[in-house]
């Protein structure tokens, strides 16, 4: 089984307009603004670090919880991707920033602008379940922060709410190396499953409800000659709600980009069972979360990759670096 994320994309409903699901009326205007203002960040928002500890930083914050969805993190620049929650289990919008230290008494490093990046697609493109614009599954938060080396961090995301600022924190592991090809590398040319490799029985090989129209091509066929958006993702049977979002985000993607490169959706499991274990696709690509995200350019070298929960912005800045390849 592939290891689960942190972030578990389920919730309650609440009287706070902000943090609950949206409603009617103010309470469906104040989560729209919430989520238009957590799209506008800067670092200037929010305390500089000052040579202060992240102990020191939350010490006067309310604490709330720090979902993360991306597990993957090696010494450099990484991507880190989260939601904040509050004691209810209801996700938690507005400006938010991220600081990082080797421990929580350490110095810390920061603020880094997490803007939020939509989930939401439009109706055309929602599988069963999807979230609209008034869900609080509604946006993830995205930072470009600095681990300069391997080992054990400390990370607290600082997020602003109603005028007040909220702290979350939580650690990750950071690996000297991961074994999963980086951008820059060329891509594992593997065969993913197709219609036809499936006998023209669509379930078997994508368990979204309606099934997508990504299983035309396969990999091995069409790396290198064009650029591709290979997107490994089950969305029945992904261990939180981050599957289905990001396929639909690609369905929609193929409406507009779908002219200038190929877009692929492998499922994960062999025979969409858990106890089988993973389809060949995603052992060559030496992958253990899901989903994941592959753009790869007409040379067929990966341009960029995108771990766990990821919105449309993020999906595009992908599409645009493969095409710019």
């Amino acid at each position: 089984m592939l290891t689960a994320f942190g972030l578990a994309f389920a919730g309650c409903g609440g009287d706070d307009p902000v943090a609950r699901k949206g409603g009617e009326g103010a309470g469906k205007e104040a989560f729209a603004a919430a989520i238009r203002d957590a799209r506008e960040v800067k670092a200037s928002d929010f305390p500089d670090a000052g040579g202060r500890s992240l102990q020191e930083i939350a010490a006067d914050l309310p604490a709330v919880q720090l979902g993360l969805a991306t597990s993957v993190f090696t010494p450099g620049e990484n991507r880190l991707a989260f939601g904040v929650i509050d004691d209810r289990q209801r996700f938690v919008y507005g400006k938010t920033a991220v600081y990082v230290s080797r421990t929580p008494g350490g110095r810390a490093l920061g603020p880094y602008p997490a803007p939020a990046d939509p989930l939401v697609v439009d109706a055309p493109f929602r599988s069963r379940g999807a979230a609209e614009g008034s869900d609080e599954i509604s946006a993830i938060y995205e930072a470009e922060v600095p681990l300069p080396g391997a080992g054990r961090w400390s990370v607290l995301a600082v997020t602003r709410n109603q005028g007040r600022l909220l702290g979350a924190g939580s650690q990750i592991e950071v690996s000297a190396a991961d074994p999963i090809p980086a951008v820059g590398e060329q891509a594992p040319s593997v065969a993913t499953d197709t219609l036809a490799s499936a006998g023209g029985d669509v379930e078997a090989i994508d368990t979204r409800v309606p099934p997508s129209d990504m299983h035309e091509e396969s990999f091995d066929e069409v790396v290198g000659e064009k650029p591709v958006a290979l997107l490994f993702a089950t969305p029945a049977l992904c261990q939180t709600r981050v599957c289905g979002p990001v396929v639909d985000i690609a369905v929609q993607m193929k409406r507009t980009y779908g002219d200038r490169m190929e877009f692929i959706h492998q499922e994960v499991y062999v025979d969409n069972m858990v106890d089988k274990g993973l389809r060949p696709p995603l052992e060559a690509f030496d992958l253990r979360t899901e989903p994941w995200l592959f753009t790869v350019d007409a040379d067929g070298e990966i341009a960029a990759r995108l771990e766990g929960s990821f919105g449309n912005e993020a999906f595009e800045r992908a599409i645009e670096a493969a095409l710019e390849g």
